[in-house]
């Protein structure tokens, strides 16, 4: 795709978002599936369903200006859909295994953040105030996500994975020993 305009970079980050989305609808069972906390694997469910809207509101913002948004891969989002699925393979005690799922939860909620950011941005310089307003209200969802997976870490899962380590100091290395 050559990027000769504005418009073209818009359509390359819609492309790419939808990209990211779509890959998304596959990781998100997968990671509830491996959460073990409760709120967590809630969690990972509900932006599931969450991240099945977002892709509705790309393939509406797609029809209206006429273009396909599918033929394009997300190099990013499946790196970061990759490393998550690396540490769901990674032989861990559960809830060290879940601060971890919250980490790689909370990269992908970033890169789309960074994602709606510039595609609003690109947008509104162009006039589709329409298609503006509905990459803002997935942005806020992004949003809205990441601030509940800083919850459930901070309220729960970072505890629980702290307290699981206390047991054994021997293995860490002489900088994490207390």
């Amino acid at each position: 795709m050559k990027l000769n305009t504005l418009a073209d970079l818009l359509l390359h980050e819609l492309k790419d978002l939808h990209s990211a989305e779509t890959q998304l609808t596959k990781a998100l069972p997968k990671m509830a599936q491996a959460a073990t906390n409760p709120e967590l694997r809630a969690g990972f469910e509900e932006h599931l369903e969450q991240t099945r809207n977002h892709l509705a509101r790309l393939e509406a913002i797609g029809e209206q200006l006429g273009a396909q948004l599918t033929g394009h891969k997300c190099q990013a989002m499946e790196g970061l859909i990759k490393e998550g699925a690396e540490l769901i393979s990674e032989d861990a005690d559960d809830s060290v295994r879940d601060a971890g799922l919250i980490g790689a939860a909370q990269r992908v909620e970033h890169y789309e953040m960074a994602g709606y950011g510039t595609a609003r941005a690109l947008a509104l310089q162009l006039g589709h105030d329409e298609i503006a307003d509905l990459l803002e209200e997935t942005l806020e969802e992004e949003k809205d996500t990441d601030a509940k997976l800083t919850e459930i870490a901070e309220s729960a899962v970072n505890l629980e994975a702290a307290e699981s380590g206390n047991d054994d100091s021997a293995g860490a290395p002489q900088s994490l020993r207390l």
